[in-house]
């Protein structure tokens, strides 16, 4: 295959917007006419098993409020399932689906040997005080432990938009408060502090993750061509929408240690643009100190943050919600490379046109996997009763005195310190993780890209992913006799 062909793709352009679940669904389908699966077995994979629904009420502000919750199972074809809790004043039922199905086809990707699973509660907790939000994650986590869709053999929850760590560490002790004699419970939800059984590196994880998949990408000189780039992250121009957890550690990355330029940061009150680049840390200090970009000093305000998605850039990083690239707008996008790190930024009938017109998408069910890999480790973990590297990390060191005894010995001189520091250095947990996640990001590329360019009826890398999770997942149903 020529490194210079865009693939045209087979089906007329999509020009009316799906919802967000059906926009999953669409890119399943695409992936699956690739296929020769048994009958039946793509529609078995392909919709979610199972969805619950709580509506409970917790006292707060003299009265009675009462909330509405879900949480999906999408494919059991691996226990625990797994899957992050969103709190946001906008969430349902199709959009939970949709990221549960999202969950399976990611972990199976990046070969985490977890099934799909999402929830969701309309809330903004914005809107309350942290005993309000503690009472009310509380009973969340009652509701849902109570009907078997929080256990840490069969359903194991992580943070999500509006949720972090301290939510985390309030479901893992109402879980253990339920069920007591559990030696496991603790491995209920990941993302917990560090003080409470939680891994160094879950917070940076998923935007870590951004980082090495990016790595990746541009280690490929055929895959940097078909988006009309030059090689190295050195040198790019980004921009990158949402500054929150996994957009702010993704740009404070590529900046410092990437050399990449952050030309476009957009939140949800405007947009900052300065062809020079921006300083991430500043910014993002400014926005917590104000609540909000707004007002930012040191470049240029742009009232409306959204059309920025449009302006000139090597890399566009959507960072913040699913359906922000749409049919709308998709024309008038101008990089040459979208790197997703939400879930579900552009939207099918976008992808369909983008596709067409050789944007190359790295997709969010690989280039987002970071958080649940990562999360991975942490069950792993709390299953093991044991941190990472507490077995082996003086042995490493003494292992690395002793190359340094015989290197002197043999050579008749003295290694330099600084040299000498670096081999006696044991792996901590986070060296540990952070080598863990670089592992997984390139071995799960390399495979899908593989997929890309040996099977002429796979387009674009999206349909090169879905086509590998669905092999994986469809192999374990057969394997399985289910």
């Amino acid at each position: 295959m020529s490194t210079t062909t865009v693939k045209p793709t087979p089906t007329q352009e999509q020009t009316h917007e799906l919802s967000f679940l059906e926009s999953v669904y669409s890119m399943y389908d695409r992936a699956v006419a690739t296929l020769n699966l048994p009958p039946g077995l793509a529609e078995k994979m392909k919709r979610c098993h199972s969805v619950v629904q709580v509506r409970f009420p917790v006292e707060m502000r003299g009265g009675i409020r009462v909330f509405t919750g879900w949480r999906a199972v999408h494919s059991e074809h691996r226990l625990p399932v797994k899957g992050g809790i969103r709190y946001a004043p906008v969430v349902d039922q199709d959009e939970v689906e949709a990221l549960a199905a999202l969950m399976s086809f990611k972990c199976a990707l990046v070969d985490v040997p977890f099934g799909g699973s999402k929830g969701g509660l309309i809330i903004d907790p914005r809107q309350h005080t942290e005993s309000e939000l503690e009472a009310v994650t509380r009973r969340f986590t009652r509701e849902l432990a109570m009907k078997g869709y929080i256990s840490p053999s069969l359903n194991v929850p992580a943070p999500d938009m509006g949720t972090g760590a301290r939510e985390m560490a309030w479901i893992a002790d109402t879980y253990r408060k339920l069920y007591p004699h559990d030696i496991n419970a603790i491995a209920c939800v990941t993302g917990k502090p560090v003080t409470q059984s939680g891994i160094q590196g879950r917070v940076e994880a998923t935007g870590r993750g951004v980082q090495y998949g990016l790595r990746e990408f541009f280690r490929h000189a055929d895959d940097v061509k078909l988006a009309g780039l030059s090689s190295g992250l050195g040198g790019k121009r980004i921009v990158i929408q949402g500054l929150g957890n996994v957009g702010y550690h993704a740009a404070r990355f590529l900046e410092h240690e990437d050399d990449a330029k952050i030309v476009g940061i957009i939140e949800r009150d405007g947009g900052l643009f300065d062809e020079n680049g921006l300083s991430v840390e500043r910014i993002h200090a400014y926005m917590y100190a104000n609540q909000g970009i707004a007002g930012y000093p040191d470049a240029t305000y742009v009232e409306d943050g959204l059309t920025l998605l449009e302006a000139e850039c090597d890399v566009l990083i959507p960072a913040a919600l699913e359906g922000q690239i749409t049919a709308k707008n998709a024309p008038r996008i101008k990089t040459k490379l979208i790197a997703e790190a939400a879930n579900g930024p552009v939207t099918y009938a976008a992808d369909e046109h983008l596709r067409k017109r050789g944007v190359v998408i790295i997709p969010d069910m690989y280039l987002n996997a970071g958080g649940v890999t990562v999360s991975y480790f942490e069950w792993i973990k709390n299953l093991s009763h044991i941190r990472f590297g507490r077995m082996d990390k003086r042995l490493d060191e003494r292992r690395g005195e002793a190359i340094i005894d015989i290197l002197e010995e043999l050579s008749g001189k003295q290694i330099p310190a600084n040299l000498a520091d670096r081999l006696k250095i044991g792996a901590e947990e986070l060296d540990l993780v952070r080598s863990g996640l670089d592992d997984t990001m390139c071995k799960a590329y390399r495979e899908l890209r593989e997929i890309y360019w040996k099977r002429d009826n796979v387009r674009d890398l999206r349909t090169a992913a879905f086509v590998s999770a669905i092999q994986k997942i469809a192999r374990t149903y057969m394997e399985m006799g289910t």
